[in-house]
């Protein structure tokens, strides 16, 4: 039987936030898409891009109401999702980055890896390109700044944290 690793933090969804942006995509895509049906552009190919336009964001919205679900565990060795997809092990952190002018999502912080790994989009929640995984969007900042100050703190002393 293998041992469940430790749970140092939780980062969720929180659940205003995530009915709040679910809701704005969907409401883009409606009215986008009834843009592009109710007054239709005199160009074939601009109501095309209105009607794709309007469906993407639908779907995106379907993405986050899928991907806000999830948490964010922060164990000893990785930062994973409740899914079971590794964002980061702590071992392949380079430095965390959390101020203003970092491009990171509302209420996040933004780690750096040493060795880049797939790109993952979860929209609301995290996302990962090349070397960069940038965690935050309806996350509420108390739960996101403890979690960045435990991984800077382990960056800083990895000794201790054995």
């Amino acid at each position: 039987m293998t041992e469940q690793p430790q749970e140092l933090a939780r980062i969720r969804a929180s659940a205003p936030r995530r009915v709040i942006g679910v809701s704005v995509m969907s409401l883009l895509g409606a009215l986008v898409l009834y843009v592009g049906m109710a007054v239709p552009p005199q160009n074939l190919l601009w109501q095309i891009f209105l009607l794709v336009t309007g469906v993407s964001a639908l779907l995106v919205a379907q993405l986050m109401w899928r991907a806000t679900a999830l948490d964010l565990v922060l164990t000893k060795e990785a930062l994973t999702d409740t899914a079971g997809e590794e964002l980061a092990r702590l071992d392949n952190i380079a430095r965390v980055e959390r101020s203003a002018f970092a491009m990171k999502p509302s209420n996040g912080f933004l780690i750096v890896l040493k060795s880049p790994g797939k790109t993952v989009w979860r929209p609301g929640l995290w996302w990962r390109m090349g070397r960069r995984v940038a965690i935050g969007g309806v996350t509420a900042g108390s739960q996101t700044k403890p979690v960045a100050d435990m991984i800077l703190m382990r960056l800083q002393r990895p000794d201790e944290a054995e």
